[in-house]
């Protein structure tokens, strides 16, 4: 049965927030990789067509054209092993090269015919190293309004922490390619012998 978070007046079935915390360097300059984060449409790219089918991946973004700046609204659809998504964002923070954050509102239909909603908060922390960059990314569960099927893993203390390994191995390769892109944007060509070039 869901719980009442205080002062959200929305269910939620979470007794803490889920945050997975990720880095990943990059030889791209540090503008590069905000480009593609500000450009809402390249999302479709990297967290959707070059995401493995397991995990989750973008199937489609409504999106305005150009750089997303503060309350810039974009729609997303989605799916991963346990169903699909439609989502609404908002872009919360853009300092432009250093951070980008948006907040989704996500709505999650089960292959059982379940309907889950999640709040999520995204957010990317660049920092220049050298002639490139270090992206640092923290996503933020902070509602899930039940934990049906594979989610009921959030409930249990031992297994909690490895829901978050397992969401966290998900994201990462979302990051990855993320930084991969802005690379090739940049004609920058990957290191040999990296795990992931």
């Amino acid at each position: 049965m869901a719980t009442q978070q205080k002062g959200s007046g929305r269910a939620n079935a979470l007794k803490g927030e889920l945050v997975v915390r990720l880095e990943e360097a990059s030889t791209a300059p540090i503008e590069a990789v905000y480009e593609l984060l500000a450009d809402s449409r390249s999302h479709l790219e990297w967290g959707g067509k070059r995401q493995p089918k397991e995990n989750f991946r973008l199937l489609s973004v409504q999106a305005p054209e150009g750089a997303a700046s503060v309350g810039t609204e974009f729609q997303t659809t989605g799916a991963d092993s346990m169903g699909r998504f439609a989502d609404s964002s908002v872009v919360t923070e853009a300092s432009r090269p250093s951070l980008f954050e948006f907040v989704t509102e996500a709505r999650l239909s089960t292959k059982k015919g379940k309907v889950v909603e999640w709040t999520n908060v995204h957010r990317y922390e660049l920092a220049r190293q050298g002639e490139g960059c270090r992206v640092s990314y923290t996503l933020r569960v902070v509602r899930i309004s039940e934990l049906p099927g594979a989610l009921a893993i959030f409930k249990v203390p031992g297994l909690r922490s490895l829901g978050l390994k397992l969401s966290g191995s998900y994201a990462r390769k979302g990051l990855r390619n993320l930084v991969r892109m802005a690379e090739e944007r940049a004609g920058i060509v990957p290191v040999a012998g990296r795990e992931d070039a």
